[in-house]
């Protein structure tokens, strides 16, 4: 399986193939920073949502390979501060960074640090939700990618790096009740350039810091996961590197992630694609971990140098567990939003409703915070763009409501957007394509029901569609190549805003995005 895995990979391929084995990417999209446990025979991860509201996304597994996302644990990105709201929409690429989840005391943690505000934690009997509203552990700016540990002693600490201070790692004890940093019992446990990825763990009597840092290798800057090892929670500490990372264009840089072992004792390392870069974002991937003179050794040791290879499928940690269908379908006939949906920073709660026409999401049309800018249109609803050898997402929206001035529709962003919506002007509404400011105009439209999609391929080439009556579909636009940025991968989302008032809505009947399960 590993010789062609990743070949498989490059052509589509992702997740199980319903064989009894698995192509890394486990999932297609944009999983970043994640970490992962396991309780009973269930496995719970995280993936950091930066400025997207609900933050901080948490997974559920049973076979670490089919994965599906179960809530969040930030409801409302105020809570973290007013520049995440939609009235100043200030925290791209900043916001909920990496984090780790730990099961103690029957509870379930979550520590995260933003860049900006500083360290912030929340338990969850269930992690699901609900989760306790979200405490500021330290107001501080310039720290990241933090772990708690609570040792045999029931001794807590956390892990955390510097980067505003040369990346110094420092490890703190925490309070009883997990919700303050002893401060002067910190300590710096290891630096060099860009360390961080931190997690902690004791196997077996021994601690062990994960992180990465950057290195230089044949000329290239990259980043290297490295492992300490002690005997001391203080040290001294061995170091080793524990896989090789070679770049984008070999490997993709596998190193934020967190180790776990099965019940019947196997480790594996759920990481993602670090480089970023691609439209997809940085994807979750499963690899092997095996264990030589006491140390842990990623993927696998081709050479004996003791240090692991990067591998892009295998057989599955757990079998028994059929393959998820990865569907994003909504018809908003629940109470609440499903968990894969997320807002671009905190949406305006009373432009939005799924009470108003039971059986559809209601989006009022907001004002921009400046006209000319796609970026600060408030309440666009997103979700994550996979990259497989066939995308297609398509939202059924009924425009009777609609006003003078209002453009909505669907729409793809990341450093650069492009759209397709209705706009209506002196009671007329008129198809109109947006990508980045190049604009075409379309057909008038005079029925209240208009179906959108967009449909894209793995290399991540766009175009748009239209139709009238749900079955004949017309393209409507340019070419458009979804991209990558303020650390995130593409989002495809549906908008509504009005540059002249605050009037008019759309009713979203319904949201289908299915992909590709395989490639070639």
């Amino acid at each position: 399986m590993e010789d062609n895995s990743y070949l498989l990979s490059q052509k589509g391929s992702w997740g199980d193939q319903g064989d009894g084995t698995y192509v890394n990417p486990v999932l297609p999209g944009d999983y970043s920073d994640p970490d992962v446990i396991r309780v009973g025979d269930d496995y719970y991860g995280i993936s950091s949502t930066l400025h997207c509201s609900p933050g901080m996304a948490v997974l559920h597994s049973k076979d670490l390979v089919n994965w599906s996302m179960i809530g969040h644990v930030v409801d409302d990105l105020t809570s973290i501060g007013p520049e995440y709201n939609y009235d100043r929409m200030n925290r791209y690429g900043r916001g909920v960074w990496a984090g780790a989840i730990r099961f103690h005391e029957d509870k379930f943690w979550v520590y995260f640090f933003t860049p900006d505000e500083g360290l912030f934690m929340s338990t969850a009997s269930d992690p699901a939700g609900p989760w306790e509203p979200l405490h500021q552990v330290w107001e501080v700016t310039g720290w990241d990618d933090c772990c708690p540990f609570w040792d045999d002693d029931g001794q807590g600490y956390l892990v955390a790096t510097n980067f505003a201070n040369n990346y110094n790692i420092h490890l703190f004890k925490l309070s009883e009740d997990g919700k303050e940093l002893l401060n002067d019992s910190g300590t710096i446990i290891h630096q060099y350039k860009g360390s961080e990825a931190n997690k902690i763990y004791k196997i077996n009597g021994t601690y062990f810091f994960f992180h990465s840092e950057v290195r230089c290798k044949e000329g290239v800057e990259v980043r290297v996961v490295m492992m300490l090892r002690s005997e001391h929670i203080y040290g001294p500490y061995e170091e080793r590197e524990i896989i090789h990372t070679h770049g984008m264009d070999v490997d993709r840089e596998p190193n934020q992630g967190g180790l776990v072992q099965t019940v019947s004792g196997d480790w594996y390392f759920i990481s993602h694609q670090g480089t970023g870069g691609y439209y997809e974002g940085r994807t979750l991937h499963l690899l092997p971990v095996t264990w030589i003179d006491g140390w842990p050794i990623i993927g696998i040791d081709t050479d004996g140098d003791g240090i692991g290879e990067m591998v892009w499928g295998g057989r599955k940690p757990i079998s028994g567990h059929p393959a998820t269908v990865l569907s994003t379908y909504d018809d908003f006939d629940r109470a609440v939003l499903e968990p894969h949906w997320e807002w671009n920073h905190q949406p305006r709660a009373d432009k939005w409703s799924l009470t108003a026409r039971p059986g559809y999401l209601r989006l009022h049309a907001c004002q921009p915070i400046d006209k000319d800018n796609f970026f600060t249109v408030c309440n666009i609803i997103t979700q994550r763009a996979f990259r497989t050898v066939h995308n297609a997402a398509m939202v059924k929206i009924e425009i009777g409501g609609m006003a003078d001035g209002q453009e909505a529709g669907l729409c793809h962003f990341a450093q650069t957007y492009c759209t397709i919506g209705v706009h209506q002007l002196n009671g007329r509404r008129v198809l109109k394509f947006n990508s980045s400011g190049i604009i075409v105009w379309g057909p008038q439209l005079t029925g209240s029901t208009l179906w959108l999609r967009s449909v894209w391929n793995i290399d991540g080439i766009n175009r748009f569609e239209y139709s009238v009556d749900g079955v004949h579909f017309t393209s409507f636009g340019d070419a458009y190549q979804l991209g990558w940025g303020n650390y995130r991968g593409d989002r495809i989302g549906l908008y509504s805003y009005n540059c002249e008032s605050e009037q008019g809505y759309i009713d979203v009947d319904q949201f289908c995005y299915e992909v590709a399960r395989s490639g070639e």
